[in-house]
């Protein structure tokens, strides 16, 4: 955790001393530098003065602009030399909200902290947008470089893609292009992943799509596609449920579980009340249709391959298939005494 050096309340009341009354009170009303850190909105603040929003925020820049004009604002370099000395050790560029918990958990002093970014002409504001999150920097190549492989690391993920966090790194910093070493370390990545509104972690540490359901998690069946995933095997819904809510925390009904698995396309039932999840390859459908789409697909083939292979895509008793297998309606042995189709 961050320490800063200086006293945020003790610098505030220096530099903004010379403001008249009204000043003063609109600029601590607007950045939250009141007793109760709550910031004001230009709206609120006209009520107060019987003045526009417009006329606040007139005043509002009037403020700012005297303030760094004033000696008192150039005594107090030191401060903002920290700050941006700081910055740079978070990697340059950094969300607005990293930026502010790291220096302080305390809201009034990221508050304070957040007057002097406004005002330090060596902090440079990026404002949200569909890509980011709120963010400063302090060096625009280095800003430049972060937002273009951000970007490209979302454009190379497709919806389905989940990435483990040491692999999201590595794709981020291949995308990097010559960036010095005291930057390619693992959390300065991972803060400037943070920045990225597009690309995000799911509950279990692992990244892709905001957009995705198994990044961004919505209820009973993407909690059950999570931990069926990480299980890595078939689940009965029971097992699934009691799962979810080890896992996550959340109280899960066993039949509001087998409700959801039923109804969403990523799962399939495989035996009863035994599921998977459809990207492992399984098949819906009764033992015999399983066994005529292998048949059709492979050729003839053995009992054993058969029972193998069926068995990768279902979950039946060994003795299911053999006995569908002997069922001279569908299936016949060739010359070969390999099974085919009849």
């Amino acid at each position: 955790m961050a320490t800063i050096s200086f006293k945020p309340k003790q610098v505030t009341k220096k530099i903004t001393s010379h403001l008249h009354d009204r000043a003063s009170d609109v600029i601590m009303n607007r950045f939250g530098l009141t007793s109760d850190a709550e910031k004001k909105t230009l709206e609120e603040i006209g009520k107060k003065y019987n003045i526009t929003r417009e006329r606040v925020r007139q005043i509002e820049d009037a403020a700012i602009s005297l303030i760094k004009k004033s000696d008192a604002f150039r005594g107090e370099k030191a401060v903002f030399e920290e700050l941006e000395k700081l910055i740079r050790s978070l990697g340059s560029v950094v969300a607005e909200s990293e930026l502010l918990s790291h220096v302080s958990k305390d809201k009034a002093t990221q508050n304070h902290v957040h007057f002097y970014l406004v005002l330090g002409d060596t902090f440079k504001k990026h404002r949200e947008d569909d890509h980011f999150h709120s963010r400063w920097s302090v060096d625009d190549e280095m800003a430049e470089k972060v937002h273009d492989s951000l970007k490209k690391l979302y454009s190379n993920l497709s919806d389905e893609d989940l990435v483990p966090e040491s692999e999201i790194i590595k794709k981020f910093f291949d995308h990097m292009k010559s960036v010095s070493d005291e930057y390619r370390n693992e959390e300065i990545a991972r803060r400037w992943l943070k920045m990225s509104k597009a690309v995000s972690k799911n509950p279990l540490g692992e990244w892709g799509k905001t957009t995705s359901p198994n990044v961004h998690t919505r209820g009973v069946k993407d909690y059950a596609f999570l931990v069926m995933r990480k299980h890595g095997s078939p689940m009965h819904f029971r097992e699934v449920a009691d799962a979810i809510t080890k896992t996550f925390g959340k109280k899960t009904h066993y039949a509001t579980c087998h409700n959801e698995l039923i109804k969403d396309s990523r799962f399939v039932l495989v035996g009863r009340g035994l599921y998977a999840l459809a990207e492992w390859g399984y098949k819906t459908g009764i033992a015999r249709d399983v066994i005529r789409d292998i048949l059709k697909r492979e050729g003839p083939l053995s009992k054993e391959d058969i029972i193998e292979k069926v068995m990768k895509e279902r979950y039946f008793k060994k003795n299911t298939i053999l006995v569908n297998i002997q069922n001279p309606k569908y299936f016949k042995k060739n010359k070969n005494g390999l099974y085919t189709l009849v």
